[in-house]
């Protein structure tokens, strides 16, 4: 297990080291898509799940997205549901599936090579890194796979990045403009 500590403050680098089999990497704050690079850099596995600080895991999630990937060698990402543990009130249901503010991608488990093959996070990404490298993913021709497993609780206390007020413009809309742009041999595609 490795733990990234992307510039906390709370002391959960010191924990985290009192565990023999987990490896600290601390780091100055340089954001989510900095923190999972770090990780990939020092990741040795076949597979690399990613979980945020502020979230929980189920037993068994590991087991079940792995599995999914032994049975799929096509598939380069397997997601799961996700239950709330105290959601903020403007929440809305995923047309499609019906979760409460749709399928976490923080709930995401990689394939380590394709990963790399993507070159990572895109680190000019402060938030909705996650969305990026989806787009990039499937771009590649590789699935993304979908189980109806609870694989991820969800805790909202104020302060979580997702939820944080965005810049002038939406991270999501900056990186399916960059999408569309590769999709036309654009030179500079994703460039503001």
């Amino acid at each position: 297990m490795i733990v990234v500590d992307d510039g906390s403050t709370d002391g959960s680098a010191e924990i985290a080291r009192s565990i023999p089999q987990v490896r600290v990497i601390q780091q100055e704050n340089q954001g989510p898509a900095a923190a999972r690079n770090a990780g990939l850099a020092a990741a040795a596995g076949e597979f690399l799940g990613i979980h945020d600080s502020d979230d929980f895991v189920p037993p068994g999630k590991l087991k079940a997205q792995i599995g999914h990937f032994l049975d799929h060698p096509r598939v380069g990402c397997v997601l799961g549901r996700q239950r709330w543990i105290d959601p903020p009130p403007t929440l809305t249901r995923d047309p499609i599936y019906g979760e409460l503010d749709g399928i976490p991608l923080p709930s995401a488990v990689f394939r380590t090579s394709v990963l790399r093959e993507l070159g990572g996070y895109d680190e000019s990404y402060r938030s909705h890194e996650n969305m990026d490298l989806l787009f990039r993913l499937r771009e590649l021709g590789y699935e993304v796979a979908v189980l109806p497993d609870i694989v991820l609780f969800r805790r909202y206390h104020g302060d979580n990045i997702s939820f944080a007020s965005w810049p002038e413009k939406d991270p999501r809309l900056r990186s399916l403009k960059a999408k569309l742009d590769r999709s036309r041999g654009l030179k500079g595609a994703g460039a503001e």
